[in-house]
């Protein structure tokens, strides 16, 4: 069973009628328009912006938002378990480039670090900026060798 173009209905409920306000009191929001009887919040551009609590000090300004401070010399390091290098054949070298054509890594210049999760049965040559006490323990005892970039 297919279905024509003239047949599309949106599902019931998508389409929702806007309410008509101050067309007459039988409508039920008529005369005040749902708004009740003055004040502030019944009046033109009335209302108090977001977070406003009357005076009181705002939720927003009693939080400790900006406490600490960010290092801005931080460097970020894309962990690599030693798991998903054992895709690469034994006595392969394995550097940032080679990473990349096997979409471990995206990007050639990201920092990276070899982590110790899985066994490694191949010696490898691993060339990454840091590796884990327990990697390179693993890499050695397989017969492979480490190098650490800069």
């Amino acid at each position: 069973m297919s279905i024509e173009l003239h047949e599309l209905r949106p599902p019931k409920g998508a389409r929702k009628a806007r309410k008509r306000v101050g067309r007459g009191d039988s409508s039920g929001n008529g005369s005040y328009s749902g708004k009740g009887m003055k004040g502030q919040k019944a009046r033109t551009g009335g209302g108090v912006r977001p977070g406003f609590e009357g005076g009181q000090l705002p939720l927003i300004k009693s939080l400790p938002s900006i406490r600490g401070f960010t290092n801005i010399f931080r460097k970020e390091y894309e962990p690599i378990n030693l798991d998903r290098l054992a895709i690469f054949p034994a006595d392969s070298e394995v550097t940032p480039e080679k990473l990349v054509e096997a979409r471990i890594i995206k990007k050639t210049d990201a920092r990276i670090k070899v982590l110790a999760r899985g066994e490694l049965a191949v010696a490898l040559k691993i060339s990454a900026h840091k590796f884990s006490k327990e990697a390179r323990q693993k890499i050695e005892a397989a017969g492979g060798t480490v190098k650490e970039l800069s």
